[in-house]
């Protein structure tokens, strides 16, 4: 099984290929790649992302048939993508951040600044926060309800279809911490900082049938 980090400027690219190498059963072979032609083939693929929503997207559309790479793979072929923190916002049907910003429209709903309804909660939402779990999924066997992630981030996806949400956050308000339709997961908080939960995680996409 080939494993693609997609490598477009943006991300803990590193971090996130080794978290999933650790979380491998073995026999993967995980490959931090911008060439289209090896995430058009790869078996999985991970999607990372970190700062603005406009910049990540404008950073995949730099590089010739990265995106037609990734939605052949995605769409036509079936194959898992495992979106993480901007990666899974570039999910959504539009970004609202620097602009208003088309996404992959994997995931009706846009993706909007976080409005806590404490004004003493600072932004980003950043560090350890719960997992309230809204519904079962593969991804998250063995996980239970009140286990703790790490996030960095000031905008969340607001989805249309309360079943895409997997799990939430609260700050000040509920903030969507993971997502599922079809082959496509993600989470809002890191994988690869979020320790023995997140390797947990990323073991449960490789072995993912859907």
């Amino acid at each position: 099984m080939t494993v693609a980090v997609v490598d477009y400027g943006s991300g803990n690219l590193h971090s996130a290929a080794k978290a999933v190498e650790r979380a491998a059963a073995g026999g993967e072979r995980v490959v931090i790649t911008a060439d289209p032609e090896v995430v058009r083939r790869a078996d999985r693929i991970v999607l990372p992302g970190q700062g603005a929503f406009a910049d990540c997207k404008a950073g995949l559309a730099a590089i010739p048939g990265l995106i037609e790479a990734i939605v052949e793979a995605v769409e036509r072929r079936g194959q898992p993508i495992f979106g993480i923190c901007v990666g899974m916002q570039l999910m959504c049907d539009v970004g609202l951040e620097l602009g208003s910003t088309p996404g992959f429209g994997w995931i009706s709903g846009r993706v909007e600044r976080i409005r806590p309804s404490d004004p003493g909660l600072k932004m980003p939402h950043m560090g350890w926060n719960q997992l309230d779990l809204r519904r079962r999924h593969p991804i998250l066997e063995g996980i239970e309800a009140g286990a703790h992630a790490y996030f960095c981030h000031s905008f969340h996806m607001a989805c249309d279809e309360p079943n895409d949400i997997l799990a939430t956050s609260d700050y000040g308000g509920p903030v969507t911490a993971a997502v599922a339709r079809a082959n496509r997961v993600a989470t809002q908080f890191h994988p690869e900082k979020s320790q023995a939960i997140g390797l947990s995680l990323l073991a449960n996409f490789l072995k993912w049938r859907p």
